[in-house]
């Protein structure tokens, strides 16, 4: 009888030792947010060319939302200096030019690649004219400002500009300011891995 009792107290501790393990696990995997990567997304650029982020595995991205007719827009010349800089080093700029801010980026996808061309010299990557707020967000934009999906924050995009800092791997891990210019110490501190 004795063995038993102590038989059935030993079950009852190791079922509500696995109880408790199983809700311990149940808890943490609620708290662990999967993060997405950015190279699953495949878009077009602004010259209607099919651009798969898979083919910067292995660099670091800042993806900037632009417009021509900004007080932000002479950030296109830090840009491009900061992208010659550092283009050979695993460094790459994705500009996304976007209307979503008083009508500041108007023109057509050609109209947006020859004012760059011609004003800024651009020649790192820009794609096609999308949204980066409200109900026909582009799925890239859902991704880096959903905390579910990048795994770092949720945020908004408050303005042209502003920036996001991908690492090598496609994760997200910093959100700049649109005021902060782009050749800021944080920007370069983070590009050069210090």
């Amino acid at each position: 009888m004795k063995y038993a009792c102590f038989f059935s107290m030993f079950i009852a501790l190791y079922s509500c030792g696995q109880t408790k393990i199983t809700s311990d696990d149940s808890k943490n995997s609620a708290m662990n947010i999967t993060k997405e990567s950015i190279h699953q997304f495949k878009v077009s650029d602004i010259n209607g060319q099919s651009f798969d982020f898979a083919s910067l595995k292995g660099k670091k991205i800042l993806v900037v939302n632009t417009a021509s007719k900004c007080g932000l827009t002479p950030q296109y010349e830090k840009l491009e200096a900061l992208y010659k800089m550092y283009k050979n080093s695993n460094f790459e700029i994705i500009g996304f030019p976007a209307n979503n801010f008083m009508g500041q980026e108007p023109g057509s996808n050609a109209d947006i690649a020859a004012f760059c061309q011609k004003n800024y010299g651009v020649s790192f990557k820009m794609m096609e004219k999308i949204s980066v707020k409200g109900s026909d967000m582009h799925p890239v934009y859902q991704f880096l400002t959903d905390r579910s999906k990048n795994g770092l924050e949720d945020n908004s995009v408050q303005w042209n500009f502003q920036k996001y800092l991908i690492d090598e791997n496609g994760f997200l891990t910093k959100v700049v300011s649109p005021r902060t210019s782009p050749d800021d110490e944080e920007i370069v501190k983070w590009i050069e891995g210090k």
